[in-house]
């Protein structure tokens, strides 16, 4: 699926790929990863990214994967615009660093049919942006990182929130004049696999406590319900 048909996200029916990788025509990989996260909602997700987790709380994230989160441009409110300076493992892999800028949904989707799921529920979350290497990655003159791209759609059930993950990784790399060799040599398919076990295990982590911390965070405007 080329990101240009990411409007299948949209929805809930399954798609030909769910879970797994795999080479574009051109050069591009395409992870795809798909995770129940059991007692969370769409609000809580993109409040974690409107949080902007420190250091420590990345590392309750993935305790295995994850060394540092920094964050730069900012704004109250929301998590768009803002830059997640990350260095993590991939599945074992030496740390890397990411600049993950945030950016609207509409840039990738059509706005009224994005704003129509959304209004009937076929989608409760949407978290997307550009992804470059360091945390300083090449930019385009409007101020765009230059990269690959990332998409998490999430949908409420009756469960919690089922997530969709979708990685579009050398993105760029073609209008930059790099071939199909080129982005499989920057991006190799053991990358796939390594990022899809990453993805699936950060995701898992944080539905074991996203819950929790978000009604401390907001228990003067939530209604808890105790166990007992």
């Amino acid at each position: 699926m080329d990101l240009s048909e990411a409007h299948a996200l949209l929805d809930p029916a399954p798609l030909a790929l769910e879970t797994g990788y795999e080479r574009l025509a051109s050069g591009v990989l395409h992870v795809a990863c798909r995770t129940e996260l059991h007692g969370c909602t769409g609000e809580m997700f993109e409040w974690w990214f409107r949080f902007r987790p420190n250091t420590q709380q990345y590392i309750w994230w993935h305790p295995a994967d994850h060394v540092s989160s920094a964050w730069a441009e900012a704004q109250d409110g929301t998590h768009i615009g803002s830059i997640h300076l990350v260095e993590e493992h991939f599945s074992g892999s030496p740390a890397e660093k990411l600049a993950i800028q945030f950016r609207h949904p509409h840039e990738y989707f059509d706005a009224a049919a994005y704003d129509e799921a959304r209004d009937r529920g076929a989608i409760s979350a949407a978290v997307c942006g550009r992804v470059g290497m360091g945390d300083a990655p090449a930019r385009t003159g409007s101020g765009e990182i230059l990269g690959g791209r990332l998409l998490h759609m999430g949908r409420d059930t009756p469960s919690g929130m089922a997530l969709r993950s979708h990685f579009y990784l050398g993105e760029d790399m073609p209008a930059q004049g790099h071939g199909a060799e080129e982005i499989k040599a920057a991006f190799p398919d053991a990358f796939g696999q390594a990022l899809l076990m990453h993805c699936y295990n950060e995701f898992t982590f944080l539905s074991r406590f996203l819950p929790s911390l978000y009604i401390a965070e907001h228990r003067d405007s939530v209604k808890v319900r105790l166990p007992w």
